[in-house]
């Protein structure tokens, strides 16, 4: 499988609580909800097309819980049927028991888990939000594809995709495009470390 990091980022690099105010209240941040006056028809279709190509979801432990509280109850919702019924990994070392199912708890080592995922047949094992395991893997070299839809809003506080002091890493550009409602997505694949040079244009 294909693993494949999909993360709302504001311009400020935000990736906290993105879809609600009370989404994501740790470490005392009050601005969720941020991305969600910039979505619009054309985003949504994009989702729902991006979903269609999973086999397979990873989740931290926060963004897990999250998702295993709402989106259960929400069986109307286009998106449900996908979320709800395919397999579901989440890397914690201190959950016991996931009730939602079908749930598969990875504890220990979970870059060498994930690794073994990443073997088994199959499309993409797409992680949604989770910034901290994103950060991880990416660091791992086990990334294949970041998918960055960016609103254009600077919230000022919160957790960043890419905090002071992460592990470097290359991307290459494969696509990108705006929407109506402004969101700028952009798909980068994984090339491995950055190269750094020194500028010498002339006059």
């Amino acid at each position: 499988m294909k693993l494949v990091v999909q993360e709302f980022l504001s311009l400020d690099g935000v990736s906290q609580g993105p879809g609600a105010p009370d989404e994501d209240t740790s470490d005392g941040f009050t601005r969720g909800g941020w991305f969600v006056p910039h979505l619009d028809e054309e985003f949504e279709r994009q989702a729902g097309k991006w979903l269609g190509e999973a086999d397979a979801f990873l989740f931290g432990r926060r963004t897990y819980e999250n998702f295993a509280r709402d989106w259960p109850r929400m069986t109307d919702h286009p998106f449900s049927g996908i979320l709800n019924g395919l397999p579901k990994y989440v890397a914690s070392n201190t959950l016991t028991e996931a009730a939602w199912d079908p749930t598969t708890i990875l504890s220990g080592d979970v870059p060498a888990r994930v690794a073994e995922l990443k073997r088994r047949p199959g499309r993409d094992l797409q992680i949604h939000g989770s910034a901290r395991l994103a950060q991880s893997l990416l660091a791992a070299g086990l990334v294949d594809e970041l998918r960055l839809a960016i609103a254009p809003v600077v919230v000022g506080e919160g957790r960043r995709l890419f905090p002071d002091g992460g592990a470097p890493a290359g991307l290459r550009l494969l696509s990108h495009r705006t929407t109506p409602a402004g969101v700028s997505v952009h798909i980068f694949t994984a090339t491995g470390p950055p190269d750094f040079a020194t500028y010498g244009g002339g006059a």
